[in-house]
């Protein structure tokens, strides 16, 4: 019984937007860690290939929706649809998760932390998720007309902690050209970041959750 309480304390401890990298426990590649930022833009010019901000297709009879985006990210619909419909269509949800996956793998490539090149479809060793909601059970149809004010605090506390994760990086790219390791005190700060600034997305953005951010960088 005491087993069944405990995980049921601990699911409830586990924020919706789960995010980890696993640590590249091997040498790493010192020739294209020295030369990341160039080796890395064929992948950053496919990344804003597919993150324009707007999407227009037609709908038959003369009509065309449009859905409004963040970065790529579509949020000005999903927005609306919860708002009057509670409804989150799912290939919206699915194009969000999937854009958001690849990104972090492309940041994750750039910040060292995978010697790989990202893959466009496949997870790596990066992984990202969080579940479909079901809109009328699990999200505020109010909610997202105030969640981009009540993350401030979280913008303000990011700009900060993205700030030192490059200083961070800095210092784990000297340590990877000099030993071939990425130190594990210092991916294990970058990974938090990135983990804090995906739950702040899936707030904010991608509209996926209502439970607020965290401040924090554990899983």
């Amino acid at each position: 019984m005491s087993a069944i309480v405990a995980a049921m304390s601990t699911q409830q401890h586990v924020h919706p937007v789960r995010f980890s990298v696993d640590y590249p426990d091997r040498p790493l590649n010192r020739v294209t860690t020295a030369f990341r930022l160039f080796v890395a833009i064929p992948i950053f010019i496919v990344l804003a290939a597919v993150s324009g901000g707007t999407w227009q297709w037609s709908r038959g009879a003369g009509s065309t929706a449009v859905a409004a985006g963040a970065g790529g990210l579509l949020f000005f619909g999903p927005l609306l649809m919860i708002l009057f419909r509670q409804k989150y269509p799912r290939w919206w949800f699915d194009w969000n998760l999937e854009l958001q996956r690849f990104s972090n793998r492309v940041w994750a490539y750039v910040l060292l932390m995978d010697d790989r090149y990202p893959s466009t479809d496949d997870h790596q060793s990066v992984h990202l998720d969080y579940d479909y909601p079901d809109v009328a059970r699990d999200l505020n149809r109010w909610f997202p007309l105030v969640k981009w004010f009540l993350a401030i605090p979280h913008y303000v506390v990011l700009a900060f902690l993205d700030f030192a994760g490059v200083v961070a990086v800095i210092v784990a790219w000297f340590a990877i050209l000099f030993t071939g390791r990425y130190p594990r005190g210092i991916f294990t700060f970058v990974e938090g970041v990135i983990r804090w600034n995906n739950r702040v997305i899936g707030y904010a953005l991608t509209l996926v959750t209502d439970r607020y951010p965290p401040f924090s960088l554990a899983a």
